[in-house]
């Protein structure tokens, strides 16, 4: 029946998801937490049982804790999954997200763009993560996907999300990560299965790239890392928000740069390479906001 687009503000069956605090650990070195210096930085996020230190989640969890929850794109209509990519995400956190705990998440299809005939459909979700033992809103999600080729369905042409423009100056903050050949294998063990970042054949003969890619989500958390570690010293209770729009697939392997520009009242722009300084260098994450505290 194709793409849907009276689906949009259909909501999903509320969903209770619980993580233990070895999915939190999981999380944090699918991200790279630790692949630095594994013994002298971040192990509050990459073990539970250092002496006299604490141990910490990090904010960008929340967008695993919540992945496909809520079942809201069901109603969205027969989508081609090879044709999928992750187009955006945001998340805004109220309180330090536990490093173990059970939230209920309702999730709604909150807006279908229609690109054209032969061109893409968007397809934006929001999601509330209400704590079960509060009653609380512990985080809330925003994320859209992009169907390629998929547009002409009828929604449409307009779109959403926070649109914000690097300034043309140097950054105040500049992050280096490296990614691990394995970083899609290991970050995809915290839910997301999808054989687009696993499957050579999956990634080549269904969705048309030389090899699997890696997990959007993933990118983000690297990203995330930067701006916490940047903005925040480190302190999960500073970060309060973060909205990025993927631009181009990142490879495991790849070399990230985080570029942050900061305006010094809670609020930064920034933007994260894969490869800079190198021919296959491209912006892979785009229009990037975070708000912190």
């Amino acid at each position: 029946m194709g793409i849907n687009p009276d689906a949009v503000g259909a909501t999903g069956k509320p969903t209770t998801r619980s993580w233990t605090f070895r999915d939190s650990l999981l999380y944090a070195v699918g991200i790279g937490a630790g692949a630095e210096d594994p013994f002298a930085s971040e192990l509050e996020f990459t073990t539970h049982n250092s002496k006299e230190i604490e141990h910490r989640a990090f904010p960008t969890q929340g967008v695993v804790i919540g992945f496909g929850a809520g079942g809201a794109m069901a109603h969205a209509g027969d989508l081609d999954w090879g044709k999928l990519l992750h187009g955006s995400q945001g998340i805004t956190v109220h309180r330090p997200i536990p490093t173990e705990g059970s939230v209920e998440i309702t999730d709604r299809i909150a807006g279908m763009w229609d690109k054209g005939e032969g061109r893409n459909a968007i397809i934006d979700t929001e999601a509330a993560a209400v704590d079960t033992d509060s009653g609380d809103v512990l985080f809330e999600l925003r994320s859209s996907v992009v169907i390629r080729g998929s547009g002409g369905f009828g929604g449409g042409a307009g779109s959403t999300g926070v649109m914000v423009t690097a300034p043309d100056t140097d950054p105040d903050y500049e992050v280096v990560y490296q990614t691990r050949s394995d970083q899609a294998l290991t970050y995809r063990l915290s839910g997301d299965y999808n054989p687009l970042h696993s499957d050579p054949w999956f990634a080549t003969e269904l969705a048309g790239f030389p090899k699997p890619i890696l997990h959007g989500l993933c990118t983000y958390g690297f990203t995330g890392r930067a701006l916490l570690h940047t903005l925040c010293e480190g302190d999960p209770a500073r970060f309060h928000s973060m909205d990025s729009r993927f631009s181009s697939p990142v490879f495991p392997g790849d070399e990230l740069t985080i570029r942050v520009w900061d305006d010094g009242d809670g609020r930064a722009i920034y933007r994260t390479i894969a490869q800079r300084g190198t021919d296959e260098e491209r912006v892979v994450i785009d229009n990037g906001l975070c708000i912190y505290n």
